[in-house]
């Protein structure tokens, strides 16, 4: 089977490093890709959003399935476009389709589902320029912190916590009407504030059948202590220990089960991942955010603890035969440290060479904001590359990355030392 992968990060090589496994692959391709799946595929330099660039592709390289990264295009409807397509509508996309992705394009979309199926959430209420001042007394009513979520996509960076009322007032003012994150806020979600400890869970469905993957805990923050502003990701740990079986099925009878449900229900077509993201609120379980893809960079700690031949198990998924796969774990616990360029998330160089990969032993290397010239791996993000280990514990694991991270060099690196710290 020849296989596309559409994407650029940690992630894509990450699902490159897997596919490539598969006894059934043949050639796998990503578009456009970074230095690390440059080493295990081909690179084919076009944009995720580029559909008839794709298509070409598609066609010329005779791919027989596409696996899509991020949500950008499957937010922009890449499964219809190729459903719609005489030429590409036989080829699986692995990815829901436009009006499911919405979940992810829409929070106030997602708020409105979880209502609809008593999916447990934050209180909430949106707003748009017309009632701004409906928006100010709904925070009146609130107590600090209030949070403001610009309703579309913004590169992960939509999402205000703030203490103090009158800023919050002004904040959605420049959000409805300084357009502060251009149309991703023409509405705003204005949600109570749960306090507690976040993680992710991860789902993959065929449309009728699922199957959970490992839990996640990233570290969102750039400073350590979980301070400074956000970023994509500064790392992940896999399982999450907090998540116990009691939790867990919490998870799945309150939240797993009605978010499948509710997507036929509501005739949302939906093959691919689905991405909970949750907060632990004393014993109980809280849906933060719907993903319609894997997270970055928790899939560096997910997918290397499946098992199972991961293109034997996406075609079960196009086949609609999820429910005969019998997922295998690796019961050891996965960390990856994520290594970011000088200044991430705010300005930061590109360019500059990354040494030390001969170096690293007992560790994956999944490469993400890189290029390769010349023969010589720069970088070319602010995230720049993962280091992902195993270990019988996350501190072990963790160990393991730090060790391996001291090895690697390219100007002004940085990352997070005190992973895990809330654990």
């Amino acid at each position: 089977m020849n296989i596309l992968i559409l994407g650029a990060g940690g992630r894509e090589h990450t699902l490159a490093w897997k596919l490539k496994q598969s006894p059934i692959l043949n050639n796998l391709f990503v578009a456009p890709g970074n230095a690390g799946t440059a080493e295990i595929s081909k690179n084919i330099p076009i944009g995720v959003n580029d559909f008839e660039a794709v298509k070409k592709t598609v066609v010329t390289e005779n791919i027989q399935m596409v696996v899509v990264g991020p949500e950008d295009p499957l937010v922009n409807g890449i499964h219809d476009f190729f459903l719609n397509d005489e030429a590409l509508k036989h080829i699986p996309v692995i990815g829901p389709q436009k009006a499911a992705a919405t979940l992810e394009g829409s929070k106030d979309f997602a708020k409105e589902f979880m209502l609809r199926h008593n999916i447990p959430t934050a209180a909430y209420e949106s707003f748009t320029r017309d009632s701004l001042e409906a928006g100010y007394v709904f925070l009146d009513k609130l107590a600090p912190p209030y949070v403001l979520k610009a309703d579309g996509l913004a590169a992960g960076k939509g999402v205000l916590i703030l203490n103090d009322l009158a800023t919050a007032k002004e904040e959605l003012k420049q959000m409805l009407v300084g357009a502060k994150f251009g149309n991703a806020s023409t509405t705003v979600v204005i949600e109570e504030f749960l306090s507690g400890i976040e993680l992710s869970v991860f789902v993959l469905t065929d449309g009728k059948n699922y199957k959970v993957l490992p839990t996640a805990k990233d570290y969102k923050r750039i400073g350590e202590g979980d301070t400074g502003l956000n970023t994509g990701g500064m790392g992940a740990i896999s399982p999450v220990p907090f998540a116990d079986d009691a939790f867990m099925d919490k998870i799945h009878k309150r939240i797993i089960k009605p978010t499948i449900d509710g997507l036929q229900k509501d005739n949302l077509p939906y093959k691919g991942f689905i991405f909970i993201g949750l907060i632990k609120v004393g014993e109980d379980p809280f849906v933060i955010e719907y993903n319609v893809r894997l997270g970055d960079p928790e899939t560096e700690v997910v997918l290397p603890r499946i098992k199972n031949d991961l293109v034997a198990v996406f075609r079960a998924v196009a086949e609609q035969t999820l429910e005969t796969i019998d997922l295998q774990i690796d019961d050891r616990t996965a960390a990856t440290v994520m290594a970011v360029a000088g200044g991430y998330p705010e300005t930061y160089e590109k360019g500059d060479v990354i040494t030390g990969f001969e170096n690293i032993a007992d560790s994956l290397v999944f490469q993400a904001g890189t290029r390769l010239t010349e023969g010589k791996v720069l970088t070319n993000g602010g995230r720049v590359l993962a280091l992902t280990s195993f270990g019988r514990n996350f501190k072990e694991a963790l160990e393991t990355s730090y060790q391996n991270m001291k090895k690697l060099r390219f100007k002004g690196m940085y990352y997070r030392k005190d992973l895990g710290f809330d654990l």
